[in-house]
């Protein structure tokens, strides 16, 4: 039943069990104040990631709705976020937006892929550290991209690279526009302060309002949107297709899977923060299907990547937001506001755009969370530190790979640590083991000439060679070596062919093998391979006084 409805969209389900008045007035009220604080966000990001404006407003529009409409989550609000900033900046310096569009399009194909194949639950999977280590990451750059606009410095443009970054900001120290500087300082002290009177209100609308109201008033000089873009359209643009050619395609493959994952994780990590508030369950594949058509419709309009944002979910929790409707609303909150009040939007200073940026990042860096790793395993810190500063020195995209690569590799060396393979011993002391009486029973039941070797772990080829090698020792006087399985809850290939040459080599020695205590998945897996069949099914017996009483047959047959 649960595979079932896997991809079955939330407001399917919403508006099966009754959908009331009452509940679309809360939905009401929590999707006008989302789309409200959406929408300098939606024009910050897009900014940030070195698009137009408006591109991050048809994002928020298009994405959004789709993303409530087809979704897993009750309440996730999706559109642009911070977490897209770094690689989308670096496609767009590189490759235009034409690059962008094509790498947004193949991600929401493999979203969409990811989905069918029922992949969201392993998500999850994702190690930590290398969570905290690029969104740390991905923070730090944010903060330092807001740099120049923060201190209104005069500067053609940015360098994509960090290092580039702080170098070029280390030539214009000296150009800080104290005006703009006074506003970003004015707005962030707002954004910081407002929310410990009033949530109502979003502080970044009320610092919009007011700096926005004081240049145009005041003749202040500072830069704005329009002065930087030029008039904000209010009308979205018909759908296309954007300009795609393989080999551009072929390019932004990698990118696209950056793209892909980090839409992937940061939607679940949203839905899952949602769950906590409100003690509901998401669906992981549908959530991860609507990321997809999410991507590839926001494409289709002239927008950027999209995922559930977090900060925006929990606004529209803590708002009354009961269903995916709030995110419907919030999305046609922000088209009308486009529509009606788009051409002001032109009049807002670059400097508190800047200041709600800064704001963001400090909220993403999580600094508490990244310094409480580095009291876990040594492994993790590294793990953290590689893929934070992969992140911030070099690409998203290789901190993303390195990150992963380099946990896998630990997790195999942890397993593989506490994977024990080797002969049980026959002189072993009873006094130093009396606790465990039934096992020295057992041991003292050996028979002569037999060979006891036992694994406890996974049989898997991490600890293939510690098998093997264990194996070759001189085994002349050995009639029959038993391999007792019983605490192997699993095999892998690696496993199985490491047990099919170590049989053939016992054959050629005269030494006949009997398995032992096998659990249900290597059972299956020897089948499948036909090693069963090749060791015979009468040599694998369901317990190790099973084993002895085989051995002493075929001792005696011998």
């Amino acid at each position: 039943m649960k595979h079932r409805y896997s991809l079955l969209p939330k407001i399917v389900s919403v508006f099966k069990e009754g959908y009331s008045a009452g509940t679309f007035l809360k939905d009401l009220n929590a999707g006008i104040i989302v789309g409200v604080v959406a929408i300098p966000l939606a024009i910050a990001f897009a900014i940030a990631s070195g698009v137009k404006p408006e591109q991050g407003l048809y994002t928020a529009i298009i994405a959004g709705l789709i993303i409530s409409v087809l979704g897993g989550s009750r309440f996730q609000i999706g559109g642009p976020t911070g977490a897209f900033i770094v690689i989308v900046y670096g496609i767009v310096g590189k490759y235009g937006y034409d690059g962008l569009a094509t790498a947004s399009l193949i991600a929401g194909f493999i979203l969409l892929a990811m989905a069918f194949l029922k992949v969201g639950a392993y998500i999850k999977f994702i190690p930590y550290p290398v969570t905290i280590g690029f969104t740390s990451g991905i923070a730090l750059i944010i903060f330092t991209g807001q740099i120049k606009d923060f201190f209104g410095l005069e500067m053609d443009s940015l360098p994509a690279e960090f290092v580039g970054k702080i170098q070029a900001y280390a030539q214009h120290i000296g150009d800080i526009n104290p005006w703009a500087l006074g506003i970003a300082l004015f707005s962030l002290g707002l954004l910081i302060i407002w929310p410990k009177f009033t949530r109502k209100i979003p502080a970044s609308l009320i610092a919009i309002v007011l700096c926005t109201a004081a240049v145009k008033i005041l003749n202040i000089p500072v830069e704005t949107i329009e002065s930087r873009f030029g008039q904000v359209p209010n009308t979205l643009p018909a759908p296309h297709l954007p300009n795609i050619s393989f080999e551009l395609a072929r390019k932004m493959f990698s990118p696209a899977v950056t793209i892909a994952v980090l839409a992937a994780v940061e939607s679940l990590l949203s839905a899952v923060v949602a769950d906590g508030m409100t003690g509901r369950r998401h669906r992981s594949n549908a959530e991860i299907m609507a990321q997809g058509f999410a991507n590839i419709g926001s494409v289709m309009f002239g927008g950027i990547p999209a995922t559930g944002a977090i900060a925006r979910t929990a606004t529209n929790i803590k708002n009354g937001g009961q269903t995916p409707v709030s995110g419907v609303i919030h999305a046609l909150t922000i088209l009308l506001i486009m529509l009606f009040f788009g051409k002001w939007a032109g009049m807002i200073p670059i400097a508190v755009l800047a200041a709600i940026l800064v704001f963001v990042a400090y909220q993403m860096s999580e600094w508490r969370t990244f310094a409480g790793v580095f009291k876990y395993p040594k492994s993790d810190v590294v793990v953290m530190l590689i893929t934070f500063f992969l992140t911030v020195i070099v690409d998203l995209t290789a901190a993303i790979e390195v990150g992963i690569l380099l946990a896998m590799f630990l997790l195999v060396n942890r397993v593989t640590e506490v994977t024990h393979a080797g002969f049980v011993d026959k002189s072993l002391d009873e006094e130093e083991n009396r606790e465990d009486k039934e096992y020295i029973d057992s041991i003292k039941k050996i028979p002569d000439g037999v060979e006891v070797f036992e694994i406890d772990g996974v049989f898997f080829f991490g600890v293939i060679d510690k098998f093997k090698d264990s194996v070759t020792q001189d085994l002349k006087n050995s009639k029959v070596f038993i391999l007792y399985m019983e605490k192997v809850i699993s095999i892998d290939g690696a496993g199985i062919k490491a047990l099919d040459e170590v049989y053939n080599r016992l054959k050629v020695n005269g030494t006949h093998l009997l398995l032992c205590g096998v659990h249900q998945q290597p059972s299956h897996a020897l089948e499948k391979a036909g090693l069963t069949e090749k060791i015979g099914s009468g040599n694998i017996l369901g317990n190790i006084e099973m084993a002895y009483n085989r051995a002493r047959k075929i001792m005696d047959a011998k």
